[in-house]
């Protein structure tokens, strides 16, 4: 199926993902995941929006994004990340031109357990992937800084996070317990397949929501069932 003209809708949470041109690499050591970071917190005050959580891979970035109220800075936060990283990258390899696979592809995200379902999908993706045991034991997504490991924690949270219990310490640990759930081969399939070709991450009503909001007609990814919803502790 070919890819769909990107959706861009305010204060909604958007799955982003770039890669590195023709499979090469993006991020060859520690400094390179830094300078990103680096970047993106810079950026992410500079053009007001949200970064909930993001998933650093050799040649791939995920995160997810909120643009807020104006839908414009989601590109200009991604243009700018890209240039900074091309520029970074070319002058440590004393080379020239693209890093990047065209444009990024991103993925309106509903609200609610479909929000959380791609938090745990960006933060698990290195499990499932194979490149660690653990979520915990990979450095390069944002699950360390949500579990308040990492410091400066810059990262926002979601207002799904948020609802998931009173403190912080309680939220951790019902996030912690939904990130040990297994996630099924059709949900993660369904949560890349829609940021691979620019549709929206939800059910059809949220379809129907986007389509009023943008006046746009838009696509749906295929069908399949609602993500589980974390749990609170026994």
């Amino acid at each position: 199926m070919p890819r769909m003209r990107r959706t861009v809708v305010p204060d909604y949470p958007h799955h982003i993902l770039q890669r590195g041109h023709n499979g090469q690499e993006v991020f060859k050591d520690e400094e390179d995941y830094l300078k990103y970071l680096t970047d993106l917190r810079e950026l992410k005050e500079k053009w007001h929006v949200k970064v909930y959580g993001w998933c650093l891979l050799p040649e791939q970035v995920h995160m997810l994004v909120d643009p807020g109220p104006n839908p414009d800075m989601l590109s200009e936060l991604m243009k700018a990340l890209a240039a900074r990283t091309t520029r970074h990258r070319n002058r440590k390899d004393k080379r020239s031109g693209t890093l990047w696979e065209s444009r990024y592809r991103s993925s309106v995200v509903q609200r609610g357990s479909w929000t959380l379902a791609c938090l745990r999908y960006l933060e698990k993706r290195p499990v499932l992937l194979d490149m660690a045991t653990a979520p915990s034991r990979f450095p390069w997504t944002s699950f360390g800084m949500r579990m308040g490991r990492d410091e400066p924690a810059w990262l926002d949270h979601p207002e799904e996070f948020l609802e998931l219990a009173d403190t912080d310490q309680e939220r951790r640990q019902v996030y912690r317990l939904f990130m040990e759930q297994q996630i099924q081969d059709q949900e993660a399939g369904l949560i890349l397949g829609a940021a691979m070709r620019n549709q929206l991450t939800g059910d059809k009503q949220f379809t129907d929501e986007v389509e009023k909001i943008t006046g746009v007609r838009v696509s749906m990814r295929g069908r399949g069932r609602p993500p589980g919803k974390p749990r609170e502790s026994e």
